[in-house]
């Protein structure tokens, strides 16, 4: 029994570990995204990773966002996040981008995990 009972918390930490933790320049992205699923002013970024632009259900995206095309990859959140206007002309995303590429790289990289 001892020994289910320390394979179970065993798995547990292991799923609590399986999301990086937060990098500090994501505070800018998460006054409008979770990554947990809610809702928020903008759609969750949960599952974002490989997902097409403007494809999420349960969010209504702009006309913009749905013909972008893009899938969420490192090459295309790295252009996104560097300059959400130039990447997507027309979005409605109230956010200046953030220039520092470490930056960028711990947002992405962190974005992968969050599942």
């Amino acid at each position: 029994m001892k020994a289910i009972l320390g394979m179970s918390i065993a798995c547990g930490l292991i799923a609590l570990s399986a999301q990086a933790a937060q990098p500090a320049a994501f505070g800018a992205c998460a006054a409008c995204h979770s990554v947990d699923g809610a809702p928020g002013l903008g759609p969750t970024l949960k599952d974002v990773y490989g997902r097409k632009s403007g494809s999420l259900k349960g969010f209504t995206f702009r006309p913009a966002m749905k013909r972008a095309g893009l899938t969420w990859d490192e090459q295309a959140l790295d252009k996104f996040i560097s300059d959400p206007q130039k990447a997507v002309p027309g979005n409605v995303m109230p956010f200046a981008g953030v220039a520092d590429a470490k930056q960028r790289a711990e947002i992405i990289s962190f974005l992968k995990t969050a599942k």
